[in-house]
């Protein structure tokens, strides 16, 4: 049957896709792509693009709920589409990203006979982000208006509370917006480059209970300051107030430049028993508390006895550095991000930590240029990469060094697989342990950590 645009098809999900979205077959075999639908429901799609073999269809009525489809528990969740599994109970997410990370790995990576832990979920898989970054605007009747971006637009999904961040996040909310009401501080505007407010970006520090709130302003003053400073330093816990100068007409929500505006410009939080100071712009994992469990099984694959010399590439502000140089020798760490390297050394005088070093630069080319002027070695390599993954330069530089074991922490299933595919096959690595860490839930996003030892 040729199918078209407007078409109206009745069909049942049997799987779901990278992004969350539901996967059903009509009776010839056509495949439809469809946002917002689960895995057993039974539903009514409108064609929004239709392609000779598969098509995209937009959920117009759920006929037969799947047993494990469940009530959002925002009222926002469709429309904002930040959380893409919401209607799914929490069990199924789960199972959805473990397997998920097998199919990756069998698909991609080519290995059989996967060695998979249980994914390890979280207790409470809402209010876990201690970052937020609310954008700010003008609705249709012109009142102040915060929230979320809608899927690929800027058009701004009206909310005051996330149900994945903090519960403060609306407190803090409710009085920055009253206060730009009352002072007559106008929210930037996209299309003409002007008003002040672009983003209100908020940070708390799970082990602190210290709050930062930092306004992205479109100019280099903040007016009616007094006024900003009272109202949230009632907040318990207000530690940090800042605004971050970005005049840049694109998309890129941070500037560069940090004004102070009261208290200090960065709070603290732990991760076990390290200590991180957190600015405005320091890159920081959004869920601690799964982060920690993350970290403690990099270590336990790790195996670290004391004596180990150990290279942490991709390294950002430190973070898994300063957990394995609680067991290790030796710490390096490598990271392309000045300011991210410079907020490593800090976190490490902050924790009496004399074992860790850092280096500037890309890790492709510091590791083989340290190898040949000093004749540095590893025992062990940990990597955590963004979602492209490892350059491959990298892994030869891997390959060459040839470390007794390879710990890979993956935010992108994919990418891990083809990486461990190249270092595995004729590489010299066996793949011993693979465990899913679900660090953002109510999305589709999985964070993997994968044991490679030397055959």
């Amino acid at each position: 049957m040729n199918y078209q645009k407007n078409d109206i098809l009745c069909l049942r999900i049997t799987d779901m896709g990278n992004d969350g979205e539901g996967i059903g077959k009509t009776e010839d075999g056509y495949t439809l792509f469809v946002k917002d639908a689960v895995i057993g429901d039974k539903v009514q799609v409108k064609i929004i693009k239709a392609k000779k073999s598969y098509g995209y269809g937009r959920l117009m009525e759920v006929l037969e709920p799947s047993p494990d489809r469940v009530e959002p528990l925002c009222p926002q969740a469709r429309p904002c589409g930040g959380c893409q599994l919401q209607a799914l109970s929490y069990e199924k997410q789960l199972e959805y990203k473990q397997n998920r990370v097998k199919s990756h790995l069998e698909r991609i990576g080519g290995f059989s006979n996967i060695p998979m832990e249980p994914i390890i979920g979280m207790e409470e898989p809402y209010y876990y982000r201690n970052k937020a970054q609310f954008p700010v605007g003008r609705n249709k009747e012109g009142r102040i208006v915060t929230g979320f971006y809608a899927g690929r637009t800027h058009s701004i999904v009206e909310t005051r509370r996330c149900y994945l961040g903090v519960l403060g996040n609306e407190e803090i909310l409710n009085r920055v917006i009253d206060w730009m009401e009352d002072n007559q501080v106008e929210p930037y505007d996209e299309k003409s480059g002007s008003g002040l407010v672009r983003h209100i970006l908020i940070r708390y520090g799970f082990s602190s209970g210290e709050w930062m709130v930092c306004l992205v302003i479109n100019g280099d003053k903040l007016p009616a300051k007094e006024r900003l400073i009272r109202t949230l330093i009632e907040i318990n816990g207000m530690t940090s107030i800042t605004a971050n100068v970005n005049t840049r007409r694109d998309n890129v929500i941070l500037g560069e430049k940090i004004l102070p505006v009261w208290g200090q410009t960065y709070i603290t939080d732990q991760i076990g028993e390290v200590s991180y100071e957190i600015s405005p712009l320091s890159f920081y994992q959004v869920n601690p508390l799964q982060t920690r469990k993350l970290y403690e099984k990099a270590l336990e694959y790790a195996k670290l006895q004391g004596n180990e010399v150990v290279w942490d590439l991709y390294c950002g502000i430190g973070t898994i550095s300063l957990f394995l140089a609680q067991k290790a020798k030796k710490v390096y760490g490598v990271e392309i991000v000045p300011d991210a390297v410079r907020d490593a050394k800090r976190n490490a005088k902050i924790n009496g930590m004399k074992n860790v070093e850092f280096f500037v630069g890309k890790a492709e080319e510091i590791l083989p240029k340290k190898r040949k002027s000093e004749g540095v070695y590893a025992d062990v390599i940990v990597v955590d990469p963004p979602r492209k993954g490892c350059d491959r330069a990298l892994l030869d530089t891997i390959l060459e060094m040839g470390p007794r074991r390879v710990v890979y922490v993956s935010c992108d299933s994919a990418t891990l697989a083809r990486d461990l595919k190249y270092l595995c096959g004729d590489g010299g690595y066996r793949l011993e342990k693979v465990c899913p860490v679900d660090q953002f839930g109510m999305t589709v996003h999985v964070e993997t950590i994968c044991l490679l030892e030397r055959k």
